[in-house]
């Protein structure tokens, strides 16, 4: 909402809300869901790129991550997966491309269930 400081990750910067609107008319507040434009104070198109995230500066702000775990699940790919591969993933808006440092562990997809501790390749199936 308006007069809100808000932080960008992975840009790292933080500055004030001037406006919120959503469809051409402003607005006082955007809730969870909305589609909105806001214009922020100080800041350049330049230092904001597609994909970064914006969040309450005083709330659990954004922050850019090093690492994460994921849960995937191989639908179809022609060969093997294992540790080293580097998938373009869709996070947001933004196209990146993140390394599998360490596959974990191999659960069926049906049962849940763990079938194998820390693979050396996984395949579609």
């Amino acid at each position: 909402k308006p007069g809100m400081v808000v932080t960008f990750a992975p840009a790292n910067l933080t500055t004030e809300v001037k406006s919120v609107e959503m469809h051409h008319e402003s607005l006082a507040e955007a809730t969870p869901g909305d589609n909105v434009g806001f214009n922020v104070k100080n800041v350049s198109v330049k230092d904001i790129r597609r994909g970064n995230v914006a969040g309450d500066s005083k709330n659990d702000p954004p922050m850019e991550a090093g690492s994460f775990n994921a849960q995937v699940i191989i639908l179809n790919h022609p060969g093997q997966i294992s540790q080293g591969y580097a998938p373009v993933l869709d996070c947001h808006t933004a196209h990146i491309a993140c390394k599998f440092a360490e596959l974990k562990e191999k659960i069926d997809r049906r049962s849940g269930k763990k079938l194998e501790d820390n693979p050396k390749a996984l395949k579609s199936g």
